[in-house]
């Protein structure tokens, strides 16, 4: 039974825990979690100083008041423009049905971490955990044994690639089970009943609310941080095929941190470059779509994205295989 399945996963997780690559994400997210809970837990306090008062519909008035300065601007960017006008009509909304979207609570600091991590810091996160995958066993000189074992290549890498989704579901539920434990211990620990709104939709550039629908928080956190799994799996895929092709774990890292860093800027500058929504790294931010947040470039949608990034999956999957089912022992 030596060449089962369970027994290459087994070995595979062995791998990654020696390597202690799942306890520098555990420790970041440890460190960093804290730090953020406290930056806005500062923000609040600074907000509820400068009104005198606490009222969430007067500092919520007071920020659509803020932008409607701010849209005044002639320097404004035309995208950043679009972008604050939506963001007022979804405040205005929020105030209209007296709905507090931004209600203190462990689950809504879960909430805001999810939207801000999903498109860059969780993916780095993943980098971290699946760069070397394939690449360490170079550096380690365990590839020959690993290729020349009387198990077919293909099994060995479907090991690999399910450790790996392992360790990405237990990466985004241990970011969800330490934001809320975290930052309930400021914002307190209730508020997964407390109702959120979604459906929200971009039509030109204004927001179209008749498809609107009220889910209690705890479906939200389920449905974003699903989303958010599946954003990590991707990144996962595509890092494991670097991980193939690249035998330096450090090329392969540097590969994918600015592969990530540059579909940041890009999501924020490509408004204008048509054909950069097929690249992966413009399509991370699928959370977006379920707060109704204006797409980076016209015309892009929630199941557009997901059918983008899966296509990305498949391709990288391919060539992983093929690429090691192919690759030459003595090389």
């Amino acid at each position: 039974m030596g060449g089962s399945m369970l027994h290459l996963v087994q070995n595979e997780t062995i791998k990654i825990l020696r390597r202690r690559r799942f306890l520098v994400v555990f420790l970041i997210l440890l460190i960093l979690i804290p730090i953020f809970t406290y930056a806005q837990y500062r923000a609040s306090l600074t907000a509820q100083e400068r009104l005198g008062t606490d009222d969430w519909r007067a500092l919520l008035q007071q920020q659509i008041v803020d932008t409607q300065n701010r849209l005044t601007s002639s320097r404004l960017p035309e995208e950043w423009r679009e972008w604050l006008k939506i963001r007022v009509q979804q405040q205005q909304y929020y105030l209209e049905h007296d709905i507090n979207p931004t209600a203190p609570g462990g689950p809504t600091f879960a909430r805001g971490f999810m939207d801000q991590a999903v498109s860059l810091f969780l993916p780095m996160m993943i980098v971290v955990l699946a760069v070397d995958l394939v690449s360490s066993e170079y550096s380690e000189g365990t590839i020959k044994l690993l290729l020349t074992r009387p198990v077919r290549r293909w099994k060995v890498l479907t090991s690999k690639l399910i450790t790996l989704i392992l360790f990405i579901s237990l990466t985004v539920l241990l970011t969800l089970v330490l934001a809320y434990l975290i930052s309930g211990i400021v914002f307190g620990y209730s508020g997964w009943d407390m109702p959120v709104l979604t459906g929200f939709q971009v039509v030109g550039a204004e927001l179209d609310t008749s498809q609107v629908f009220m889910v209690p928080q705890w479906l939200y956190l389920f449905m974003q941080y699903g989303l958010g799994w599946f954003v990590c799996v991707v990144v996962g895929m595509i890092t494991l095929m670097v991980s193939v092709v690249v035998r330096s774990a450090a090329a392969g890292m540097g590969i994918m941190m600015a592969a990530l860093i540059s579909g940041t800027i890009l999501s924020q500058m490509a408004s204008s470059w048509e054909a950069a929504k097929y690249l992966f790294v413009v399509n991370l931010q699928v959370t977006d779509y379920l707060a109704g947040t204006l797409p980076p470039i016209k015309g892009m949608t929630l199941p557009f994205s997901l059918a983008v990034l899966s296509v990305w999956t498949i391709a990288a999957l391919l060539v992983s295989y093929l690429v090691f089912i192919k690759k030459d022992v003595t090389t």
